[in-house]
């Protein structure tokens, strides 16, 4: 069982009557890029590092749990990294929006409020992605700024881009919006500085990571936890509102637990309807679904979280590719600076 639009994954009768469109589509992510390219709209540099966590594929891929794996190596070199994010699914009258781990996922978004819980970093969401990193750099002294998404969001520049997909999925059936899954084309993905694969090594790209799945935490009382195998042989309801609900149910499965799936939409705004049964069974959730729920969660509820597993490679690779990424802006850095005190000591 999927919310996903199963002709997105191969090509159907419904892909080929939307190919006219998806050209269509193609052409103006083209003629954008383009005006980007030759200065015709105008990218907006800021005055620290930024890295990019993306995709092409609509949808959820796995970003989050990256990016939270890139902010605490980020910390661990004692950098101050802030979060920005897009804000999707927030009703906010105004941005920028500081996200607070208690703020209300209804006006910031889902997404947003689980970095603020889980990074341990400034969090600000805004759909205007350099707002939200001017407001980090001036307001919290953020030194890196970590997108969570935002790789189509060109005015923007950045200094390091990594690219999610989905190991099981790929690129479905390669073509663009409508008739296929994809934001850009495929092409695109020779331009970022890295590819990894969310779930196990994929056909395009040998770097990848996996999530560990092992405890759920009660969302009226969260300092209680429980292994997942004390749910084992056990029947459960699992609710999710992400882009690929069938790995988290999968993932339950591979417990023991016997799975009743309710999948919604990516983002879906939870009510108490959706999450209440009335067979006394235990309701499993991942924690973007959990940050909506907890305000009507019950004793019944638990939240699972997902730890970022990357591989010895996949760690090396990205480690590399950030340290390289921050000292070309620390010579470019080091460099302005220079012709600035040699431009002040010219006779005028």
């Amino acid at each position: 069982m999927s919310a996903f639009p199963e002709f997105w994954l191969t090509m159907t009768p419904r892909s080929f009557a939307l190919l006219p469109l998806s050209w269509a589509y193609r052409f103006v992510v083209w003629g954008r890029r383009l005006l980007y390219r030759t200065g015709i709209l105008k990218r907006h540099k800021v005055p620290v590092p930024v890295i990019v966590v993306g995709n092409i594929f609509v949808g959820g891929t796995g970003k989050t749990p990256l990016v939270l794996w890139v902010t605490r190596h980020l910390k661990s070199r004692q950098l101050r990294p802030g979060i920005i994010t897009r804000g999707y699914g927030g009703n906010a009258t105004h941005w920028p929006q500081l996200v607070e781990a208690d703020s209300d996922p209804a006006v910031v978004g889902d997404e947003p409020v689980l970095l603020a819980q889980r990074s341990g970093c400034p969090v600000v969401a805004s759909p205007d992605r350099v707002q939200a990193a001017e407001a980090l750099i001036d307001r919290y002294g953020c030194n890196v700024i970590v997108s969570d998404d935002g790789l189509q969001h060109y005015r923007l520049e950045r200094d390091l881009e990594i690219v999610v997909i989905d190991a099981a999925r790929g690129l479905g059936n390669g073509q663009c919006l409508p008739a296929g899954p994809l934001r850009e084309p495929r092409r695109r993905l020779r331009r970022v500085d890295a590819l990894v694969a969310n779930g196990g090594p994929s056909v395009l790209t040998r770097y990848y990571f996996t999530l560990r799945l092992d405890k759920a935490w009660s969302l009226p009382a969260p300092e209680t936890i429980r292994p997942l195998k004390d749910f084992s042989g056990q029947q459960v309801h699992a609710v999710t509102g992400i882009g690929n609900p069938d790995r988290f149910f999968a993932a339950l499965a591979r417990f023991g637990l016997e799975v009743i799936p309710h999948p919604f939409a990516d983002h879906y705004p939870f009510q108490e309807k959706d999450i209440q049964f009335d067979d006394g069974l235990p309701v499993l959730m991942t924690e973007k679904d959990a940050v909506k729920c907890v305000r009507f969660a019950t004793d019944r509820h638990w939240a699972v979280p997902a730890e970022t597993v990357l591989t010895a490679e996949t760690e090396r690779v990205l480690i590399s590719r950030i340290s390289a990424a921050l000292d070309r802006r620390t010579r470019a850095r080091r460099a302005q600076r220079a012709l600035e005190r040699l431009a002040g000591r010219s006779p005028s």
